[in-house]
């Protein structure tokens, strides 16, 4: 993959979280807030705790930090999957988001 292949599949990849998270604070009381600076995005709950997604540019990777611990992702043509066979990107992110903020949230591509 090309650099310029990365940036666009991740930035697509960035807004996705960015629309769900606009879709789940108006159709449920999750009120998370999603904070982008440049290629990093934080969302936070309602309980302080935090969800980190930022991009490894040099490695072509996603990385993403929750209270389940560290994820790194890489494009395989059709999804984000994590590097050490745990899933699929939108997969674990519902999952940590889920846990951490006690509501039935769903993320998606």
């Amino acid at each position: 993959m090309t650099d310029l292949e990365f940036q666009d599949h991740a930035e697509k990849l960035l807004a996705a979280v960015e629309r769900s998270c606009d879709e789940l604070n108006d159709t449920t009381d999750a009120d998370i807030d999603n904070q982008r600076s440049g290629g990093m995005i934080t969302l936070s709950f309602a309980n302080r705790s935090q969800i980190v997604i930022n991009l490894q540019k040099p490695l072509h990777e996603v990385w993403m930090a929750a209270k389940s611990g560290g994820y790194h992702y890489k494009f395989d043509g059709s999804a984000w999957q994590d590097t050490k066979g745990g899933g699929e990107f939108f997969e674990r992110l519902t999952e940590d988001a889920r846990t951490q903020s006690g509501m039935p949230l769903a993320f998606s591509a």
